[in-house]
């Protein structure tokens, strides 16, 4: 593979900026959604809703990127960014931080929390079906319960102090945070503002977030980076502008090979997801084959080697 042919000429479309962008054309289209909705223009209201789900699913990405301690330069604002959106996604950032690790070290086995229940074959087939569905369609809060799950169990997985502690911390906030929020809303009689403003693009945007994490991995019977990752990897320039706007995650598997590499460096590290051993995904031209691919497996939803070893339930 050439390297005319690894990096596809991303330049200038990989760049630090993405996020810049990406912050400022959410800021710009929340400016437009207030003036709508001052006016009653509903009608422009749907595209503008859309597109904020568009840009608040690319804040998500943010998130994760600020969680591997890579969205900014500045590790204060890094950290901002990330307690930011942690709490507006009713999220905190240590205990993704904490979690996404054990996804990236355990990625498709037992020990992978992100991917629970699909990784563990003792999980029903219905509880797996029934997680999919309410993940898929309820994302927006699914999967804030997901992460807090494996922070309240008994038997947690975060058994570091120091990291307990902040997590304590960073939950007290958002319930000072969302208490604060929610009264000013109610005080005000802002509900339209804010299931217009806030709310209805939120929930879109964490259902972009689930069907983007199952067009990932679900499906998928390897444990590695290449083989347990889908990847979306298209040259044109429409591809390279979603994938701008996403920050780059359409080129997941390259984050999985590397996972210290910053966003806007993934473009120019796509020879790292061609296919060296038997079993390993081959990069998908768009989100719609990705898709396709996945959509076969919804009816058993599973993820990792372990099932080519263990009957299913």
């Amino acid at each position: 593979m050439s390297r005319q042919t690894e990096t596809g000429g991303w330049e200038p479309w990989a760049n630090r900026a993405s996020f810049t962008i990406v912050s400022a054309a959410y800021y710009l289209t929340a400016a437009a959604m207030i003036v709508c909705l001052y006016y009653r223009w509903w009608l422009p209201l749907v595209p503008l809703v859309l597109l904020s789900s568009h840009l608040m699913h690319a804040m998500l990405l943010a998130f994760h990127e600020a969680a591997h301690g890579i969205l900014r330069k500045n590790r204060v604002w890094n950290e901002f960014d990330g307690l930011l959106v942690a709490a507006c996604s009713l999220s905190s950032l240590t205990l993704y931080r904490v979690l996404h690790q054990q996804h990236h070290v355990n990625v498709a086995t037992v020990k992978d929390v992100e991917l629970w229940p699909f990784v563990d074959p003792k999980q029903p087939l219905w509880w797996r079906r029934l997680a999919a569905f309410l993940e898929l369609n309820f994302g927006f809060f699914y999967t804030p319960w997901l992460f807090w799950r494996f922070f309240f169990v008994p038997n947690s997985p975060i058994t570091n102090r120091r990291a307990r502690r902040r997590i304590w911390l960073e939950f007290w906030l958002m319930v000072v945070f969302w208490t604060a929020v929610l009264w000013f809303v109610a005080r005000f009689d802002a509900w339209i503002w804010f299931l217009v403003l806030y709310f209805i693009p939120a929930f879109i945007a964490g259902n972009m977030q689930s069907w983007r994490k199952y067009i990932e991995h679900v499906g998928l019977c390897g444990n590695t980076g290449r083989s347990a990752t889908r990847s979306i990897l298209n040259l044109d320039w429409k591809g390279k502008f979603v994938s701008v706007s996403l920050l780059h995650q359409p080129l997941h598997g390259v984050h999985h090979v590397k996972g210290s590499l910053p966003y806007h460096e993934l473009p120019n590290n796509t020879h790292l997801i061609v296919p060296t051993d038997e079993g390993d995904t081959v990069p998908f031209p768009n989100y719609r084959a990705a898709f396709a691919d996945l959509f076969k497996c919804l009816a058993d939803p599973r993820v990792g080697s372990q099932w080519n070893v263990s009957p299913a339930a």
